[in-house]
């Protein structure tokens, strides 16, 4: 699959669990339908995968952990936030840098209409 066809997979599996759920619940309400609607559309996808980081040389494991890895290729965080701040997409993008990915998608469930809750973000490597 390319890396478009992954990304619309990621977000029409999200419109799924919103239609289904709606907003106002827990990230991690949302990270287990989220696996559970990948499993059922069999897309490979890893869940809650460190990232280690390196500061001066040296190596700190387990620094940080995505919340979805789709396919080895998109870094997907969920959020349940009024709106999506600068400062989560720049985590996002750090997420991005630290492991060597290119596309990451920010997921926010807490909007009427999930299409407001979603933005894509690119790591130029």
């Amino acid at each position: 699959m390319k890396v478009d066809e992954i990304t619309d997979s990621i977000i029409g599996a999200a419109i799924e669990v919103h239609r289904e759920l709606g907003p106002g619940l827990l990230e991690g309400v949302y990270q287990k339908c989220m696996a559970r609607e990948l499993e059922l559309r069999h897309i490979g996808f890893e869940v809650e995968v460190t990232i280690d980081a390196v500061y001066k040389g040296t190596k700190v494991p387990n620094a940080f952990r995505m919340d979805i890895l789709v396919m080895d290729k998109v870094v997907v965080e969920l959020k349940t936030v009024e709106k999506i701040l600068q400062v989560h997409s720049a985590q996002l993008l750090s997420y991005l840098k630290l492991s060597g990915k290119q596309i990451g998608l920010l997921i926010n469930f807490n909007v009427p209409v999930l299409s407001q809750g979603i933005k894509r973000v690119v790591n130029k490597l």
